[in-house]
């Protein structure tokens, strides 16, 4: 019975894994192999070229510096604010508190592609578009992060506010020296969340900048690499595979330097709930 379990087990292991590890042999064959033998999980000619032109024959190196400027600098916005929201929300008493509260859920219920118009209108009329505060801006706060965060303070022991007043320190300094450090295990998940969220988004590149490369992040720079022919309708799936390994390789790093934390930090959120 053993047997069976471990059989099935690594079959559904080798199913999930399949797709990258495809991916990935990919990278290494030509146009002609991947079109003869598109399934097949390793190449029969291998070649680098793909990553040639991907690394030495693209702006992909630009792509990259502009997506880690936009995702460091969104992600530590979206952590300040978004703790500072949930902090308010969840321990000062001021009128009209649930009524903001509701409009934050109702914020999350909304697909982000409904939001697209009336955002981009928006960043017209303040001169925002081809910038990188127009890529920045919409993205330094979110509902969701300040939903994750008001959750976690509702956990913490109010003893400990009462505490810091009376040794003197004021409002903010209880939430930056007191609350704050003790609610990492929040913080951490917001972080996690909101550079995997940053690093990928696309939608917001392709109605700010698109018409600015020098802007361009590694999400919209991407979904322009490998295509060819009249109207681009043939696509170098060697090439776009060989930058999107490249792509999830800062994803993997924060998820694995912060693995532990953010395990942590879902464990905490479900037992206080």
């Amino acid at each position: 019975m053993k047997a069976i379990r471990y059989l099935l087990l690594t079959t559904f292991s080798l199913i999930f894994v399949y797709p990258f590890v495809l991916a990935l042999t990919t990278t290494f064959k030509s146009r002609a192999d991947v079109a003869a033998h598109p399934v097949l999980p390793w190449p029969l000619d291998p070649s680098s070229r793909a990553w040639e032109n991907v690394l030495v024959h693209s702006d992909f190196p630009l792509w990259t510096i502009n997506s880690i400027l936009v995702t460091v600098v969104a992600t530590l916005l979206r952590l300040f604010l978004d703790s500072l929201a949930g902090y308010s929300l969840a321990r000062l008493n001021w009128r009209g508190r649930s009524l903001v509260f509701g409009f934050v859920l109702a914020v999350i219920a909304v697909p982000p592609i409904v939001l697209t118009i009336p955002r981009f209108l928006v960043l017209k009329e303040l001169g925002l578009l081809n910038s990188y505060a127009g890529l920045i801006l919409p993205l330094a706060v979110d509902a969701v992060g300040i939903f994750i965060m008001k959750q976690f303070f509702d956990g913490l022991p109010r003893e400990l506010e009462e505490a810091a007043r009376i040794d003197g320190a004021n409002l903010f300094q209880t939430f930056w020296r007191v609350m704050l450090p003790i609610a990492r295990p929040g913080v951490i998940t917001l972080a996690i969340l909101s550079f995997q969220g940053t690093w990928n988004e696309f939608l917001l590149p392709l109605i700010v900048v698109r018409a600015s490369p020098s802007h361009w992040t590694l999400p919209f720079g991407l979904s322009t690499l490998g295509r060819g022919g009249a109207g681009g309708q043939t696509f170098d799936y060697p090439v776009m595979l060989a930058g999107s390994m490249l792509t999830i390789i800062p994803l993997a790093i924060v998820f694995i330097v912060l693995q532990r934390f953010f395990v942590r930090g879902a464990t905490t959120g479900a037992i206080k709930s």
